[in-house]
């Protein structure tokens, strides 16, 4: 599966999370780091709804860009 993960920079870090997965977040101190955790935080979201017997979430999520005058 291939979840859409959004990555939001911060003062001293980089933040992630997965909105076809509420609750899935993972921060870092840079954007590789938080891009290494945001996987292994899908992995176990994802192992722990199996374990639960919950559905898994198919992934829905899409992203654009839109230009706006910043006038």
């Amino acid at each position: 599966m291939r979840y859409m993960v959004v990555m939001e920079r911060a003062q001293n870090s980089y933040g992630a999370h997965v909105p076809d997965l509420p609750g899935c977040v993972a921060v870092g101190e840079t954007r590789q780091e938080a891009l290494e955790l945001i996987q292994e935080a899908i992995e176990f979201h994802l192992e722990s709804l199996r374990e639960q017997g919950l559905p898994v979430p198919e992934p829905t999520a899409t992203s654009e860009y839109i230009e706006v005058d910043a006038a």
